[in-house]
């Protein structure tokens, strides 16, 4: 931002009370196809916070791309009364349309940060936000999905040890929220050492789209806009948000085909069968229980398994804080 108080993102200026959108290239495909990142400005003639909301890290996490979809489309974003909306509907355009989680060489977009604008596709585009993007954010959310055939429950993660960070997340006032560690070299990571908080939502499962998740997503963000008064709506209604220190995975303790007795969203006792596992040749069943009790965060939808498996996340350790959405 300049002494005038313009955007300026890839020299393109967005004074207050304007809005557009700006390509960021990439790099290109072999076939000269240019790969490039739209990037929505909405800005308010008063100033406030700048967000940032960003989908479609993994091409094949199509909810999140729909939520922002969605969001831009209802006009979430165009009558701002304070701060800015950055919005990146889908970063890697070359996994959306190739129903693939990564780039060409195989690299993770979410794994390559800060990124080099010499190195490779998924490096250039993690480059991308760190320099031209984060530098004006002052928090922002990443949309995520669970991978092939694992389904999340729609659930909120910050980091540990970042007040600012937890902050955010109960600025939300969402229901089911996980503080989980950094991973190296992700958005998250970086942006925790530039002292920006980063929220990642996690929903729903790759290559769906499901209505559900997206209107939690759609929640999240509206809430948000909402605590920080860059929009004028009613004040949510309180909620208990559940906060979870600890999380780990029950694995599949035989090979076989697998018939669920329960899902992600749903508290387990420990103890409790989670599901039967039988072999094709009716000669074995072996119960799978829960191994304590919690939150079940995710959980696996496939059919037959191997043994280890990981087949249900469960979240524990929680606490409760009853949410006011106070505004600062």
């Amino acid at each position: 931002m300049n002494e005038e108080n313009h955007f300026i993102l890839q020299n393109q200026e967005f004074p207050p009370g304007s809005s557009g959108l700006v390509r960021l290239q990439a790099g290109k495909l072999p076939s000269g196809n240019r790969i490039s990142i739209f990037a929505y400005v909405f800005r308010s003639k008063n100033p406030g916070p700048t967000a940032l909301f960003l989908g479609g890290m993994h091409g094949d996490e199509i909810n999140g791309v729909e939520i922002i979809r969605r969001c831009i489309s209802e006009n979430y974003f165009t009558n701002l009364n304070c701060g800015n909306v950055i919005a990146i509907p889908l970063l890697n355009i070359f996994g959306f349309i190739n129903f693939s989680r990564d780039v060409p060489d195989g690299k993770d977009v979410n794994r390559s940060f800060p990124g080099s604008m010499s190195g490779s596709l998924a490096s250039r585009m993690a480059r991308l936000i760190t320099k031209k993007i984060l530098p004006l954010v002052d928090f922002g959310v990443d949309f995520h999905t669970g991978g092939e055939a694992l389904w999340n429950f729609p659930q909120l993660r910050f980091t540990p040890k970042h007040q600012e960070a937890k902050d955010l997340a109960l600025k939300t006032n969402y229901e089911v929220v996980i503080e989980k560690a950094v991973v190296s070299k992700s958005l998250r990571k970086v942006a925790r050492t530039m002292q920006i908080p980063i929220l990642v939502f996690e929903g729903g499962e790759s290559l769906r789209l499901e209505p559900f998740v997206v209107q939690k997503g759609q929640q999240i963000i509206r809430n948000l806009l909402i605590n920080y008064n860059m929009i004028t709506a009613p004040k949510p209604t309180a909620v208990i948000s559940k906060i979870f220190r600890k999380t780990d995975w029950e694995r599949a303790p035989e090979s076989g085909m697998i018939t669920y007795s329960r899902q992600a969203g749903s508290y387990v006792k420990e103890g409790e069968v989670l599901a039967v596992i039988s072999d094709p040749f009716a000669q074995r069943e072996v119960r799978m229980y829960a191994s304590r009790a919690g939150f079940i965060i995710g959980n696996n939808n496939a059919s037959v398994v191997n043994i280890g498996d990981g087949m249900f996340h469960i979240a524990y350790d929680d606490y409760k804080f009853v949410n006011s959405i106070r505004s600062k």
